[in-house]
C-alpha cells in the first residue's frame, strides 16, 4: 500500500502556522484542534518546519514559562523529513521508527505539502490490511475445504 491511499482514506487537510507565531499561539492551535502538530508554512507557502507537542514541552522545561513568548522558529524542526505520495507504508514506518518521530508531512511531484500521516494513520491501515488478509484466507480455505 502506499501513501497516496492513507491520504484518500483519511484526507489532505493539514493544519498550519507562520512562521512568525508565538510558542503561546502554538500551543494554543494545538490543544484547540486536539493535534500533536503543526506545520510551519513560509511565506510562499513551502514547508518551513514542525511543532510538535514535545517540542513545546521541551521549550518549556529548558527555557521556562518565558519560552511561550518566543518565536516558533526558535523550536521548530527546520530539517522536516518528508515523503511521496508513492511511497510505500513500509518505508514509512522505517522512516518514522529510525527517525523516532510520529508525523511525516507528504509533499506531491512540485514539493507542495498535500497531506500529513501519522503513526496512528499507519496502524491503523496496517492492521485493516492484515484483517483483509486474514479474511481473504479464511474465505480461501473455507473455499477449497
Amino acid at each position: 500500500m502506499l501513501v497516496k491511499h492513507i491520504l484518500q482514506d483519511k484526507g489532505r487537510d493539514v493544519i498550519v502556522i507562520a512562521p512568525g507565531a508565538t510558542m503561546a499561539e502554538a500551543a494554543q492551535l494545538l490543544a484547540e484542534k486536539r493535534i500533536g502538530v503543526v506545520i510551519v508554512k513560509g511565506a510562499e507557502g513551502a514547508l518551513a518546519g514542525i511543532l510538535s507537542e514535545r517540542d513545546v514541552v521541551r521549550a518549556v522545561g529548558t527555557d521556562g514559562p518565558v519560552a511561550l513568548g518566543h518565536n516558533i522558529t526558535v523550536y521548530m524542526t527546520k530539517s522536516v523529513a518528508t515523503c511521496r505520495q508513492t511511497d510505500t507504508i513500509e518505508a514509512l514506518m522505517e522512516m518514522m521508527t529510525r527517525g523516532r518521530f510520529r508525523h511525516v508531512p507528504v509533499l506531491d511531484d512540485d514539493k507542495m505539502l498535500c497531506g500529513l500521516i501519522s503513526i496512528g494513520d499507519v496502524v491503523k491501515t496496517r492492521i485493516a490490511e492484515t484483517l483483509n488478509e486474514a479474511n481473504s484466507l479464511r474465505e480461501y480455505i473455507s473455499a477449497t475445504a
